[in-house]
């Protein structure tokens, strides 16, 4: 399953848990936390007591009581002081302790606030950065639906979108030429014999599992780095003239990591294009044209912009 980011209350997410990231000494003492503390009821501070000291790294689960989230695991963040004393080493580690404990549970969907965004002085976009690495990692050995919950935080909904994510990757390689852009298979070392890039009749699906086989991928890699939930993907193997959303038929052309040629004939085949004209396909051909299909710093980017994101969210 996927993952994605939202600015919402974290005390009414209706999931299996809920992360609360707090200390060993004043429970419910501000923020996120005294709000969990507040909405769950009294009993929750009494079996919170009970677990005693949370080492930093480790995870502790509590019911929700009164909250719509059925279970709460509680960590305590690590401390920012200038990223050169492991903070971001410990940070990690606690968000993998804490999903490595639903998955222990056989939990189905988990939201997660900001760890260490907030008392913990980490700065907002390397805390950002470093919780999308972790999640990422846990996902590709697990299905699980992650919301990554940021309740504050910077928005940039005026500044120019092209030129924000230009600057984002500028120390991504450098856009191709036209001259020196070949087509993606060519780039894989493939050499195709029915292309149907190049065929009126093929279907988005059949291209797009056309790629599939040609650039050697395994399916259950493409549908989660395109961020796409399994039960869509195997509606899309199972109907070859199954119609995708833009959102979807994009998702899976930065899963394939296809050329910006290629990725609109790819879209056209579901009747889109990416146009330079609108803000979000801005931001989406810029990163590929720099090479860069890593969704999550592209839905990093997007959220930040105040746009739409990729895939199943």
């Amino acid at each position: 399953m996927p993952f994605t980011i939202l600015n919402r209350d974290i005390t009414k997410m209706k999931v299996d848990a809920i992360v609360n990231s707090t200390n060993n000494f004043d429970y419910g003492s501000g923020g996120a936390d005294y709000d969990i503390y507040q909405a769950a009821g009294p009993d929750l501070i009494k079996e919170r007591a009970a677990l005693g000291h949370i080492p930093i790294g480790e995870a502790r689960i509590t019911k929700g009581y009164n909250l719509p989230a059925q279970h709460i695991i509680h960590v305590v963040a690590p401390y920012f002081i200038d990223g050169q004393h492991g903070e971001e080493q410990a940070l990690i580690d606690t968000y993998m302790a804490a999903l490595t404990l639903s998955a222990q549970r056989k939990m189905k969907s988990i939201a997660l606030p900001l760890i260490a965004s907030g008392a913990g002085s980490f700065p907002w976009r390397i805390a950002l950065r470093i919780a999308l690495t972790s999640v990422r990692e846990f996902l590709k050995d697990h299905e699980m639906m992650i919301y990554v919950l940021v309740y504050e935080g910077p928005h940039y909904g005026q500044v120019d979108t092209f030129e924000y994510a230009r600057r984002h990757n500028e120390n991504q390689k450098p856009e191709p030429s036209e001259e020196t852009f070949v087509s993606t298979i060519e780039a894989h070392g493939g050499s195709p014999v029915f292309d149907p890039r190049t065929d009126d009749k093929a279907t988005f699906a059949s291209t797009l599992f056309w790629w599939i086989e040609k650039l050697n991928l395994k399916e259950t890699d493409v549908y989660k780095n395109a961020n796409l939930d399994r039960k869509l993907f195997s509606k899309i193997r199972k109907n070859l003239d199954y119609q995708p959303s833009k959102n979807t038929a994009i998702a899976l052309a930065l899963a394939l990591n296809l050329t910006f040629e290629d990725t609109n004939i790819l879209l056209a085949k579901a009747g889109y294009v990416l146009s330079p004209s609108l803000k979000f396909d801005r931001i989406i051909i810029e990163f590929i044209k720099k090479g860069n299909f890593d969704l999550y710093e592209i839905n990093a980017t997007l959220f930040e912009l105040e746009l739409k994101m990729i895939g199943f969210y």
